[in-house]
């Protein structure tokens, strides 16, 4: 007669391996909280951006995952396992740091290897992934120079083929572009973006820069004081911020501050304005603000435009490429940004009298407070202040 039949503690086998589960996690240095009651969900095969100016929380969380901080509370599974309590090196997770921390007395093939080695690999096993690995990020031809002979970008991919060699169901970027200079940063952003689609490997990514984001994420987790203001998609993000905190990080904004008027109108210095709320629409009095980007707005010399808009004196004139920036000032110091292809743009010069005008279906409401003072934008005086 056979005993009782025994009940698996947890069956994994229908979980796909590469998502990470954050449940509930706060983690407190001091009496400080830098992560509040995060929880997050991050697909396998899935590029996620964590983005938000310093002290936001993104670098905690990641390292949170990666095991060299714990959470005081909460749960982070990987792959469907809590890894509570598991040192880095037993997680199927590796780490990118903005640091390449490459060994110099080691040759490249030599850094590459070193995880295997530490994992008592075969020697001819070895030789073969560290090839492959090299070929992933086209630098075996440099196998035999050292790091102090290569470039920064060369540098960077060599770390990634370390973190990478250990096929690692996880990997963890924490700013990794952030010492390279500006070209080799975007072509980077391609090669990384590539190289993840190409191996399907979940990749967790840290940045306060909008435009890696931007450009490298399946999504994007907006983050603010430890939680996640806005996870969405890049085009999401973008076009549909859910606050003036996400609105103000991503790209440039036009802010209007002034008080609501009920349903889709503000009252502010440019007079009444229309637009769509993003978020909770605030009751009518509330302060609130109205955001416009500079690529929504059109110029158009004085006198010459109907419309919602608003007059202004061209202060200043930028060639930003295909575009033009014209920064306009509409009252007491004030500016308000207009870009427009460059290709065709009308003749504006400093000094010039001109009004901006916009569309209300690409004006944005939000409650008045939450922009930081890091972000990128201009504010309009609210109408009492004119």
């Amino acid at each position: 007669m056979s005993g009782p039949t025994s009940v698996p503690a947890q069956s994994t086998i229908d979980t796909p391996t590469g998502g990470v589960e954050i449940s509930g996690v706060t983690k407190f240095y001091g009496e400080a909280t830098a992560v509040d009651r995060l929880s997050l969900s991050i697909r396998p095969g899935e590029f996620l951006s964590l983005l938000g100016p310093s002290g936001c929380g993104k670098t905690t969380t990641l390292r949170m995952i990666a095991g060299f901080e714990h959470p005081d509370e909460g749960d982070i599974r990987l792959s469907g396992r809590s890894v509570l309590g598991l040192p880095p090196h037993k997680r199927e997770v590796n780490t990118v740091f903005q640091a390449y921390a490459l060994f110099p007395h080691m040759t490249v093939a030599e850094n590459v290897a070193y995880g295997l080695q530490q994992r008592k690999v075969p020697k001819a096993e070895q030789r073969e992934r560290v090839a492959e690995a090299l070929d992933m990020v086209q630098l075996r031809r440099f196998a035999d120079r050292r790091p102090t002979q290569l470039s920064g970008g060369q540098q960077q991919r060599i770390a990634l083929s370390r973190a990478l060699i250990n096929r690692p169901s996880v990997l963890l970027l924490d700013e990794p572009l952030a010492a390279l200079d500006r070209q080799l940063r975007e072509e980077m952003q391609l090669e990384l973006k590539l190289l993840q689609a190409r191996l399907g490997t979940t990749f967790v990514f840290v940045t306060h820069d909008q435009s890696e984001a931007l450009s490298m994420s399946d999504r994007i987790a907006v983050m603010r004081a430890g939680r996640i203001e806005q996870l969405a998609a890049p085009a999401d993000v973008y076009a549909e911020p859910a606050s003036a905190y996400v609105a103000s990080f991503i790209g440039q904004q036009n802010f209007l501050h002034g008080t609501a008027l009920g349903g889709d109108a503000v009252d502010t210095y440019a007079g009444t304005v229309h637009g769509r709320w993003g978020g909770e629409q605030t009751a009518p009095g509330a302060a609130v603000v109205a955001s416009i980007r500079p690529e929504f707005v059109r110029l158009a010399p004085a006198g010459t435009a109907d419309g919602p808009g608003i007059d202004g004196t061209v202060l200043g004139v930028s060639h930003l490429g295909e575009t033009l920036q014209v920064a306009v000032e509409v009252g007491r110091e004030q500016a308000f940004l207009v870009r427009i292809p460059a290709p065709g743009a009308p003749a504006v010069a400093v000094g010039d009298a001109v009004r901006c005008t916009w569309t209300p279906s690409d004006v944005r409401i939000f409650a008045g407070d939450g922009i930081p003072e890091t972000a990128t934008h201009v504010i309009a005086l609210p109408k009492e202040a004119a």
